[in-house]
């Protein structure tokens, strides 16, 4: 199947909360999550007591290694390309054993269940940076959002499922709820125990491939939720706190470009440039070649640059005010108006170009009228591309 060229406005038709509106927030202590609690402090200190401890007075067999890899990234791939990109936000449609080996793994990754997760990522983006719903505002400081909001029982940390009514029905995704703690069990610590037993080292396996592979994966993880939101580059939207970051990109395969996904949610790439490292990209891309993922959903390029766009002219603006004392910043100025403003024009002559287009396809029309539409829309494309490295240039007088 080829990938669908075009994806929805990011548009969260999901229901409002039916509960009334969370407490303000406050700076009172929640009451104590003690099930989380323990189980991070329990692992945490497995990982970083036990684990050298054995190492250095048993050693880990190469196997125990490769596994903990293996795993590490089964459990990553599981989460970025199933939780977040197939169910959270349904950017692309995958095949009964694809989203069964999501859930297992997923599950293996321990972040709860997909109804679970889903709820909570999609209130998230529903009302990110609203201290008061959601769920890991960022706004609420870096130990907040990486994993303090589930270490207390928070208001906002409960979890609307009425906005994953449409997951409910996905018969693989209520069997992973019914089952989560049973297929958690399995997954952390039966499936190790078994790799164990086949290599001859299950002591090692359950200490690399067990313990220190499930605390890195929760971090990794919690990365996007915190360190995603404070370090990097905004170059689509200034308007949330959503940054885009490569170091953190190659941790968390390629869910570090995250001020791009805030941006366009239902696209199922993260890292849009080719050079951007996505392997979360890749995996669905080969998925979709070998028929077990369709309909992938991407945001029309024109739309991409336009952001990219909109977002310099925002960050012009701000600049040519606090150097109103340069003698050349008027001329400054009226270069940033004309760019501002043949970008304008070239936004609606697209927008008229694609309803256009749109209405040669119902009407059947010649194939000439066709081409020609389409030809004048890669011109624009390629227009605007240009536009952009002329934007570059300005904002580099600017600064």
């Amino acid at each position: 199947m080829s990938e669908a060229r075009s994806a929805p406005e990011p548009v969260n038709n999901a229901p409002e909360p039916v509960n009334e509106a969370p407490a303000r927030f406050s700076n009172e202590q929640a009451p104590r999550n003690w099930p989380t609690t323990m189980m991070f402090a329990l692992t945490t200190l497995a990982a970083v007591v036990g684990v050298p401890w054995y190492g250095l007075a048993h050693g880990f067999h190469a196997s125990s290694w490769v596994w903990f890899g293996v795993l590490l990234v089964a459990n990553g791939m599981a989460i970025t390309c199933g939780y977040h990109r197939l169910f959270a936000h349904s950017t692309y449609d995958a095949h009964p054993l694809l989203r069964l080996a999501y859930v297992l793994f997923g599950a293996m990754a321990l972040q709860n269940s997909v109804l679970k997760w889903s709820a909570d990522h999609r209130v998230h983006h529903r009302y990110i940076d609203d201290p008061d719903r959601d769920p890991y505002c960022a706004k609420r400081g870096f130990w907040f959002s990486h994993i303090g909001w589930m270490l207390r029982n928070y208001p906002s940390g409960n979890s609307d499922m009425s906005t994953v009514r449409d997951l409910q029905r996905d018969p693989v995704v209520a069997w992973q709820h019914r089952h989560y703690l049973a297929i958690a069990l399995a997954m952390n610590i039966g499936l190790p125990l078994v790799i164990g037993w086949i290599t001859g080292d299950i002591a090692g396996m359950l200490m690399l491939a067990g313990v220190l592979r499930l605390v890195l994966s929760h971090h990794f993880t919690f990365f996007i939720n915190s360190l995603a939101h404070m370090w990097g580059g905004q170059p689509y939207t200034d308007e949330n706190t959503a940054r885009d970051n490569f170091v953190l990109a190659f941790f968390t395969h390629g869910e570090g470009y995250h001020n791009f996904h805030h941006m366009f949610a239902h696209d199922y790439r993260n890292g849009v440039r080719a050079w951007q490292w996505d392997p979360s990209k890749w995996f669905i891309r080969a998925m979709n070649g070998v028929g077990l993922a369709r309909n992938l959903k991407r945001v029309p390029w024109f739309r991409i640059q336009r952001a990219l766009l909109d977002a310099q002219f925002r960050r012009a603006e701000r600049q040519r005010a606090r150097h109103t004392g340069r003698a050349q910043i008027e001329q400054l100025r009226k270069r940033v108006a004309e760019e501002y403003d043949a970008f304008c024009k070239a936004v609606t002559t697209w927008t008229d170009l694609r309803e256009q287009l749109a209405q040669a396809k119902r009407a059947v029309a010649e194939r000439w009228e066709h081409s020609t539409i389409q030809m004048r829309l890669r011109e624009l494309e390629y227009e605007l591309r240009f536009q952009h490295r002329r934007m570059r240039l300005l904002q580099a007088q600017l600064d």
